[in-house]
């Protein structure tokens, strides 16, 4: 596997690198200050600049690019906001990639242009108050009325559930079947009975309306189904591993961030008449942090040249989210240790990145539902020696 990015990727390096440090770098802090969301007129931009439809055809308005380049494109914004990066990869990955792999070509037709160009926002919800990584033990319901089906239900912790306009909602036909009863609705904010619940509160991505959802007697066309009413819990298990390289993209770009701070400050820094990044002590960490940083990267793009490639890569997509998440958070402790006190304090980034890294951990599965994938693997592969 040639490791090095090809012209096309480079360019996108080049161009989503100079759109963050020129136009997100100024919004950064004040969204994560104010919790608040990014203006229309950035959203808009960041539309005609393809960052709503990353991978999406072009036809439809997207820039149609491998999966590479939108991890790429996810490590550069997520550099500058997290927040403004789980936006982009959430709609990117688990809303608008599942509508473009299992929908209809008239779902596609309705609902794919206004994503990919960002006049709509989307999002993907399965967790629950009483259901996170028990996904299959979700109790939104779907009862079938005539040619629609009447939802039930609240879901949780919903990315760009306060700003988002269109969803992927999990919810039960039939709760005794457990995962054989899940389907995935196409549900629109604009539906009666569609109501968004509290904004949260967030210890970290501050920048992004996090929320739970509420469905009360929201009547859904059954032409909103996507794929078969029995498929929802494979089609949300097959969105995760998209979703996971995602994630694994944006820890990358937190924890470069943090290094990179980390790094001018240890050669600017003096104490005793030399640059602490002189000393074993600092120069240490730096080492430590950049070889995780790019075994790291290495993952992910593996993962992602095998999900391009047609191979199956649930498996390296587990690896490389729980590793780039585990790393981009020893990498912000560690960088702020380097800091010390001046770490510690809103005024410099670097308490913000330790902040964001901590739910890459969490979210899109946590490491310990990675864990129980790739062991799961290795006793497939190894169980049949």
């Amino acid at each position: 596997m040639d490791m090095a990015l090809d012209r096309t990727q480079l360019m996108v390096q080049r161009a989503v690198r100079a759109f963050a440090r020129e136009t997100l770098e100024e919004w950064a802090n004040v969204l994560d200050r104010e919790s608040r969301p990014l203006p229309a007129e950035i959203v808009a931009e960041m539309g005609r600049i393809n960052l709503w439809g990353i991978q999406a055809p072009v036809r439809y308005g997207g820039a149609e690019l491998d999966t590479v380049s939108y991890a790429i494109a996810i490590e550069e914004i997520s550099r500058v906001s997290a927040a403004v990066g789980l936006g982009v990869t959430v709609h990117n990955s688990v809303c608008l990639a599942p509508l473009l792999k299992f929908g209809t070509p008239d779902q596609i037709e309705r609902f794919v242009p206004d994503l990919a160009s960002g006049r709509k926002i989307g999002g993907f919800t399965v967790t629950e108050p009483q259901a996170g990584s028990d996904a299959a033990s979700i109790q939104t319901t779907a009862a079938p009325d005539g040619d629609s089906f009447i939802i039930n239900g609240q879901k949780a912790f919903v990315t760009n559930g306060g700003v988002g306009d269109l969803f992927l909602v999990a919810a039960t036909l039939d709760p005794a079947k457990k995962a054989r009863g899940i389907a995935i609705f196409i549900i629109e904010k604009s539906m009666p009975g569609f109501q968004v619940g509290k904004i949260e509160d967030m210890m970290g991505m501050r920048g992004n309306m996090v929320s739970e959802l509420f469905f009360n007697n929201v009547r859904v066309p059954k032409d909103n189904i996507l794929g078969r009413p029995d498929e929802g819990f494979r089609i949300s298990m097959q969105t995760l591993d998209i979703g996971r390289i995602g994630i694994a993209a944006q820890a990358l770009g937190i924890g470069e961030a943090a290094f990179a701070a980390a790094a001018t400050y240890a050669a600017e820094r003096t104490q005793f008449g030399k640059p602490i990044g002189t000393f074993q002590a600092v120069s240490f960490k730096l080492a430590e942090m950049k070889t995780r940083l790019d075994a790291a990267r290495l993952l992910v793009c593996r993962a992602a040249c095998l999900k391009d490639r047609g191979l199956p890569f649930s498996t390296e997509a587990a690896m490389c989210k729980a590793y780039a998440s585990d790393a981009a958070m020893r990498v912000c402790r560690e960088a702020l240790q380097v800091f010390g006190g001046y770490g510690y304090v809103k005024d410099l980034p670097v308490e913000r990145f330790f902040r964001d890294a901590k739910i890459t951990e969490i979210y899109e599965g946590t490491s310990e539902v990675m864990n129980i994938i790739i062991g799961n693997a290795i006793m497939k592969e190894f169980g049949r020696m």
